[in-house]
């Protein structure tokens, strides 16, 4: 992790960084000689919470994760549609309650152990195991039958839940009612994943996370690539696992991710070919590479929600009235024009609008003039006697400056002062996960394109719901669309939801993505898709 104004970042400066900034291009092989390793550079923009598949949720750690491990289902490169991972074929009961997957004879994990159904097995039972905590758990409690009731104690025997090894190369899963979209959740989510349970217990007890399981060294995997190096807040490293059961078709031999917070730091290193990709553009620098790269400026759709958190456990957020007056004095249309500048789009509700056929009708409405009535109801007219509200954000150049801009729109608008708080990666999700926060920067990128990955997240109970907000009356229509009859009865319960979500304001829609960033013209193999999705097995350098 690179922190402005440290020793430590002047000195990754040094290390990395040539006098010039030109772009260098790697040099041609001569004709005839041998093929040099195909080593890709990627920047990661921050430095990972951890590398444990159950235990992390972030964007950063699963960029890793897929290069480490595989589900049962994988990915199409192209258009992320569901296909055969660790599963070669899987059936489907006729009434949708039951799938059966089919492992692929002779699978190992990356110490050469084999893989059975059992491994799937233990790895769900840890990651519903009450203790453990996993914040992803329900995305398998909400589905299968029995999982809830073992996560939340009133099921001790693991039995009962609806995993079975049928044999060694066959998971049964049952399910409490038809989940449609059951595929595209197993093979986006790392919380499906397998994990070396029994490695993990060598290095204490399967309930704790932070273990030094994930060390390099000790991490044991699934997938295309193996843990090779990690230098804390520097580099992690991964090269080709020879017991991936598609080795042969692995065309890099190591991929190289680098924490590159600060932006213009990472893209110095692009421009010094010190990286082939980046994991985003410093915003000044977008019109640049409009006009004199634009080869390598990619601006891609993304199925995700940038937006405010709010602790409403912490007054004056307790007060619908507040919160909504906050979300109504921000002029988005100003902010993504004059702050971004990289296609997003403002956002007046939380479901994205290109997801699966879904648009929310409910959306934020009524401008200033209703944020400032909505205020002095509360007991705050322009702002008097409102104590100043804190925004905390992760350390990245455009979290800052998206603050700071709000933080002007509060001001001008509502009278309402806001204080600033930047803190690390590790440090910003643990004040999230406490509840040590007012107002917090969050993003959710969806696991599939389907409205219930952006609004699971604000049931009571959720892993990733952190505003402490709970509605019975959205929870009750949640579990009606799991159950519902039709797509258009389904449909219409998340309807209900965004509306709850618009009224009570327990986040602040800010703006759907984009994804803004670099890529050399030498890495082949990538395709713009809507979650930023790119297996690493087909990515090469050419």
């Amino acid at each position: 992790m690179i922190r402005r104004f440290a020793p430590a970042a002047a000195l990754f400066a040094l290390v990395f960084f040539p006098s010039g900034c030109a772009r260098r291009n790697a040099p041609s092989a001569p004709a005839g000689a041998a093929p040099s390793r195909q080593v890709l550079r990627a920047g990661n923009g921050t430095e990972p919470q951890d590398l444990d598949p159950q235990a992390v949720t972030g964007v950063p750690e699963g960029r890793i994760l897929t290069s480490l491990f595989e589900g049962l289902v994988d990915e199409d490169p192209r258009d992320l549609q569901p296909g055969p991972g660790l599963a070669e074929s899987w059936d489907i009961s006729p009434d949708g309650l039951v799938y059966t997957f089919h492992l692929r004879d002779r699978l190992r994990w990356s110490n050469g152990d084999p893989i059975t159904a059992d491994d799937f097995i233990s790895s769900y039972r840890r990651m519903l195991t009450p203790a453990f905590a996993a914040p992803d758990a329900y995305k398998l409690y909400n589905y299968v039958v029995g999982a809830d009731e073992y996560y939340h104690g009133g099921l001790a025997d693991f039995s009962r839940v609806g995993f079975r090894a049928v044999d060694s190369r066959t998971l049964q899963v049952t399910l409490k009612s038809p989940t449609p979209f059951l595929l595209k959740l197993i093979a986006s989510s790392y919380s499906w994943y397998a994990v070396p349970v029994k490695v993990i217990a060598r290095y204490g007890s399967l309930d704790r996370k932070n273990t030094a399981w994930t060390r390099a060294g000790n991490l044991v995997g699934n997938g295309p690539f193996v843990l090779k190096e990690w230098r804390q807040n520097q580099i992690i490293a991964v090269e080709r696992n020879p017991f991936y059961w598609d080795a042969a078709n692995v065309k890099l031999d190591r991929i190289e991710f680098y924490a590159t917070e600060d932006l213009a730091a990472e893209e110095h290193m692009f421009r010094a070919g010190q990286l082939d990709v980046t994991y985003m553009l410093p915003l000044a620098k977008i019109d640049v590479y409009r006009r004199e790269h634009p080869d390598e400026l990619h601006i891609d759709p993304w199925l995700g929600l940038y937006y405010y958190r709010c602790n409403v456990d912490r007054p004056p957020l307790n007060d619908k009235r507040v919160r909504r007056a906050l979300a109504l004095a921000i002029d988005r249309e100003s902010l993504v024009k004059d702050v971004l500048r990289g296609g997003e789009t403002p956002a007046y509700a939380v479901s994205n609008p290109s997801n699966a056929g879904y648009t929310p009708r409910a959306q934020l409405s009524g401008g200033v003039a209703e944020a400032k009535r909505l205020l002095a109801e509360a007991g705050y007219p322009g702002g008097r006697g409102l104590p100043p509200v804190e925004i905390l954000y992760n350390t990245l150049e455009s979290h800052r400056q998206i603050a700071e801009t709000i933080q002007q729109m509060w001001l001008k608008n509502l009278g309402v002062a806001a204080t600033l708080r930047n803190e690390e990666w590790k440090v910003y999700l643990d004040a999230e996960r406490t509840g040590n926060y007012q107002i917090a920067r969050a993003g959710w990128i969806a696991d599939f394109a389907d409205p219930h990955a952006f609004l699971e997240n604000w049931v009571a109970g959720n892993g990733n719901n952190e505003t402490h907000w709970s509605s019975p009356e959205y929870d009750r229509l949640f579990h009606a669309a799991l159950t519902a009859r039709t797509e258009a009865d389904r449909y219409e319960d998340y309807q209900k939801m965004d509306a709850i979500l618009v009224d009570e304001c327990p986040v602040i829609p800010i703006y759907y993505y984009t994804r803004v960033y670099a890529r050399s013209q030498r890495v082949k193999g990538w395709w713009a898709n809507p979650r930023d999705e790119h297996p690493w097995k087909y990515v090469y350098l050419e």
